[in-house]
């Protein structure tokens, strides 16, 4: 865009502003809640007495929830408005988080994360659809910010979770506060959001079970299906690597390592808060290489890193480990969506839908596999998924974008 057209944009007006304010705070919402409950996976564990291969299998249960959700979010933000949609499936998803911090036995905490899983599935697809009726006012991109705000979260969520361990705060007490407060901040919100519905701007992320299948029937060319493949993969290696971290970091550090309980939870954090940094300097430097350079650098980056960490095990390590894959990791995931999103010969929504759908695999099936490792061998060498995952990534990076030259 020239300067002139830049000069010539007008400001977006109150209620844009007020929008852009209402959907980062869901996006803090969406990213804090889960966060809270992560780094007391071990205390939940352990109360309920799993080994590594059965957590595994439990944990599992929210992606599980989210993989038999998806679909149902472009239904349901059609019917109703992606801001009401996203607002209900936050107080549903809190919820979930709760029954689950209290949940009895192992069976009714698998069920509690699929509910949770389900109602954030759903969550995640309608506040990019709102954030993109928001974009289009606003005339330029900003729903990238979106996505580093809810990095933002889950920084807050961690740190909010390391102060509870710290004050010995009971699961029960802990979970019920952030369920208080972050249902409360989404419900605020609303109030603030756009009204009505924009079937144009919400179309752009969601595409019907029908648009899906119908897709299919009339046929895919085989250079599209290999696309899809590999872009789901590359979106699938994010996924694996950011649940090494999500799931057994705070495990690793305080069973593994010996780490204080109050120390267990910064592997975490680390790999939130550098995935935050990189998402903050990933459109420029994706404008300046290209998405396949900043995969391919960054890929290297996670692997490389948490190798190291994971063959001369120290906490600190550990710790700049999980930092660097958040660090490494955090364009895969939007690049891939990006990519699918512009593959010729689909409507808008359906490449970017079936992706964003099968990517959540990754965090299906890495969970019980780690888990399995770490029950037969440990979960030193559970925790290789990472970096394999990472250069499963550098190898596929080829179907990303090329840099785009400057007008």
């Amino acid at each position: 865009m020239s300067s002139i057209e830049s000069i010539r944009r007008p400001a977006p007006d109150r209620a844009s502003r007020r929008a852009r304010i209402a959907v980062s705070a869901l996006f803090l919402t969406n990213g804090a809640l889960f966060a809270n409950i992560l780094p007391r996976y071990p205390e939940i564990k352990s109360a309920l007495g799993l080994d590594n291969l059965g957590y595994g299998f439990a944990i599992a249960a929210f992606p599980a929830g989210a993989i038999a959700a998806g679909l149902l979010a472009a239904v349901l933000i059609r019917r109703f408005g992606s801001a009401r949609i996203a607002v209900i499936g936050t107080v549903l998803t809190s919820l979930g988080l709760l029954s689950a911090a209290l949940a009895p036995s192992g069976v009714l905490f698998a069920v509690a994360l699929f509910l949770g899983g389900a109602s954030d599935a759903i969550t995640d697809v309608a506040q990019n659809a709102h954030g993109l009726r928001v974009q289009r006012r606003y005339g330029r991109s900003i729903i990238n910010g979106f996505h580093a705000i809810w990095s933002i979260g889950a920084v807050l969520g961690g740190a909010m979770a390391a102060v509870a361990i710290a004050l010995q705060l009971p699961l029960g007490v802990h979970l019920g506060i952030s369920t208080a407060v972050f249902a409360t901040v989404s419900l605020v919100a609303l109030g603030f959001c756009l009204p009505g519905r924009d079937d144009e701007a919400e179309a752009e992320v969601t595409a019907e079970p029908a648009e899906l299948t119908g897709a299919v029937r009339r046929g895919l060319s085989p250079r599209t299906v290999i696309a899809i493949v590999a872009l789901t993969l590359i979106a699938m290696a994010g996924a694996v690597a950011e649940d090494a971290g999500n799931s057994w970091a705070t495990l690793y550090l305080a069973d593994s390592l010996g780490a204080a309980a109050a120390v267990a939870p910064l592997g975490f954090i680390a790999l939130v808060g550098a995935q935050f940094v990189g998402r903050i300097i990933g459109d420029p430097l994706t404008d300046r290489f290209g998405q396949r350079w900043v995969a391919r650098v960054g890929g290297v980056i996670a692997a490389v890193g948490m190798t190291l960490a994971l063959a001369f095990p120290s906490v600190p390590g550990t710790i700049l480990g999980f930092a660097a894959v958040g660090f490494g990791i955090a364009t895969l995931i939007p690049a891939a969506m990006h990519a699918a999103d512009e593959l010729p010969g689909l409507r808008a929504g359906v490449g970017l839908t079936i992706v964003s759908w099968l990517l959540r695999l990754g965090f299906l099936l890495s969970p019980p596999f780690v888990g399995y490792i770490a029950e037969n061998e440990s979960l030193r060498a559970g925790l290789l998924v990472a970096p394999v995952a990472a250069l499963v990534a550098v190898l596929l990076a080829g179907f990303l974008g090329k840099r785009r030259p400057r007008s």
